[in-house]
């Protein structure tokens, strides 16, 4: 019973993960995309990638390594590769709430952020404010994922790794009754 109960939450842990895995897809796809609009839009000797373009690409990469992180230590069920997955996850919530309040608390929030001179970041607020509902949803999605995520590791890192099945037994070898070389004589 308890292999089972350890299989289904290792497979709920893979499933959640590669829920988190597309959002940094997703992350990493639309600053690509918004990267090769702003080199196409402006000569690309004009100075660095935008904050905006760059963090966004940034944390793609950081969900991504976290997720696969995750997948690993869900296969393995090694107490260590969880905790470091848990502390990370960890981390990345509390990045996320750590924003999340200073956008709804603080109501001059923008000037907390650099000038983005892309437009990038604009038109992305404008479309967040347009679509409010459906970005709420899917910020609340993404949250519960990794909620769901933190709580089914603690669950297969308190189950422990799996049971290793010491089984040695002279039973099953047969002895040494017969010689390996014919005609051999033994010495006295």
């Amino acid at each position: 019973m308890g292999r089972l109960m350890r299989n289904c939450i290792q497979s709920l842990l893979k499933t959640v993960n590669i829920g988190i895995g597309m959002v940094g897809i997703a992350m990493i796809v639309y600053s690509l995309w918004m990267l090769r609009v702003w080199l196409r839009q402006l000569d690309s000797s004009q100075g660095p990638i935008p904050w905006f373009i760059g963090t966004l690409l940034g944390l793609g990469i950081v969900v991504c390594v976290i997720t696969c992180s995750g997948n690993c230590a869900a296969e393995s069920v090694n107490g260590c590769c969880l905790c470091i997955y848990i502390s990370f996850l960890f981390l990345l919530i509390v990045l996320e709430v750590s924003i999340a309040a200073d956008v709804f608390l603080n109501h001059s929030w923008e000037e907390d952020f650099p000038k983005d001179k892309t437009g990038n970041f604009d038109q992305l607020k404008e479309f967040i404010e347009k679509n409010f509902d459906v970005c709420k949803w899917i910020g609340i999605t993404v949250a519960a994922l990794q909620v769901l995520s933190i709580v089914l590791a603690m669950i297969l890192k308190a189950q422990g790794p799996h049971p290793v099945r010491y089984y040695d037994s002279d039973e099953e070898y047969l002895p040494d009754r017969i010689p390996l070389l014919r005609n051999y004589i033994p010495p006295q």
